[in-house]
């Protein structure tokens, strides 16, 4: 099993320890709910060194990623960042990922850490033929991530302090922005992403400075309500923001629209994956549900109309913030139209209990002054 850089920050915190995409990493530090909380009320500091990353280098970076990736990258320019989709051959999403443009000639490509040996073959291949140098940098990176209302406070006062500085003011950086700045001297990215539908930063650094950066951050942001948190707590925020995880709602045999992502698709050029992107005739398609009561969906229930299977439950729970159940869901488009009239409910299988639900628009959450990501 790999450990994170930051291991012994972790045990010293008292994080409980998850076996995670091969990586020993926190699940926890002192409880879920808290935690989520945290980050919706000030901030929360995440450890994502187990994520992948991957660079991308040449002169041919551009066309390469037109042809590897489902998007268009000749328009972004650099300082930016895009969500982007990896396809099979088949139209499958084989990863999501976030690609950033750090220099003309260089991307950075930020993969799933389950996905990693899955992304990196299938960029190295399909650079064939293309003036690029595709390198796995994953062991190379730590990434640290602050989200929360108080993380812009929390690194202004770094910058302030001197000990963050960045190449523009980082109040300039907007939502899918990136940035070079020195941390301590040391050369880091700063990019304004995250997973958790708050405003944040991710800052990638080298795994020698990663400690540096997870004690300032603590320690700058201990006044303002700052605390580590753990996976648990990033996956109801990225639930309740109505984001994707892959191996829930992203899989090989889902194709971009059928989980809501089809904007992320290229519409004109050719890529690998393009001529099967298209999902087949009355495939199931991603949606929200929410539930009264205390009694959350959970990944595997069923989604039934009039006591007939309609649909699968990929994700779902008690949602902290909003203090009702929430669900992700696939489910056959023809109850869809059944329901909409209002006068059929869907309900979800809960251990054998029909509980009613209600069909609701990504996300559950929105914190009204984020943006969603940029993806063309």
């Amino acid at each position: 099993m790999r450990s994170s850089p930051l291991e012994a920050a972790h045990e010293a915190a008292g994080a409980t320890f998850t076996d995670f995409a091969g990586y020993r990493m926190p699940v926890r530090y002192s409880s879920d709910l808290a935690e989520h909380h945290a980050v919706r009320s000030a901030a929360g500091v995440f450890d994502l060194s187990h994520m992948a990353e991957v660079g991308v280098t040449g002169p041919d970076a551009v066309a390469f990623l037109d042809h590897a990736l489902a998007g268009s990258f000749g328009a972004m320019t650099v300082g930016r960042a895009k969500y982007s989709l990896l396809l099979g051959e088949d139209g499958g999403i084989l990863d999501d990922l976030v690609v950033y443009r750090t220099e003309e000639h260089v991307f950075l490509v930020v993969a799933n850490a389950s996905n990693r040996q899955v992304a990196v073959d299938a960029l190295t291949a399909r650079a064939a033929g293309f003036d690029v140098v595709v390198s796995d940098d994953s062991d190379t990176t730590a990434l640290v991530a602050i989200q929360g209302p108080a993380a812009a406070g929390t690194l202004d006062a770094l910058v302030v302090a001197d000990r963050l500085q960045p190449e523009t003011p980082l109040d300039e950086l907007r939502y899918y922005r990136v940035l070079h700045a020195l941390f301590d001297g040391a050369e880091v990215l700063v990019a304004r992403t995250g997973y958790t539908g708050e405003d944040g930063f991710e800052i990638y650094s080298d795994p020698s400075v990663a400690g540096t950066i997870w004690d300032a951050l603590l320690e700058t942001g201990a006044d303002r309500g700052v605390v580590p948190a753990g996976l648990a707590a990033r996956d109801t925020l990225r639930l309740e923001a109505g984001m994707p995880l892959y191996g829930h709602e992203l899989g090989t045999d889902v194709r971009p629209a059928q989980a809501g992502l089809g904007r992320v698709v290229a519409t004109s050029g050719s890529f690998v994956g393009d001529s099967g992107v298209e999902p087949a005739p009355g495939a199931r398609v991603l949606i929200g549900l929410v539930t009264e009561g205390r009694r959350a969906p959970r990944a595997g229930y069923d989604v039934v109309l009039d006591g007939e299977v309609v649909g699968t439950v990929t994700s779902g729970a008690l949602s902290p913030t909003l203090g009702h159940p929430v669900a992700m869901a696939f489910v056959d488009p023809a109850a869809l139209d059944a329901v909409s009239s209002g006068e059929r409910v869907l309900h979800i299988d809960v251990r054998g209990t029909a509980i009613p639900s209600t069909v609701t628009p990504f996300p559950f959450y929105r914190r009204p002054a984020l943006r969603q990501p940029e993806s063309s």
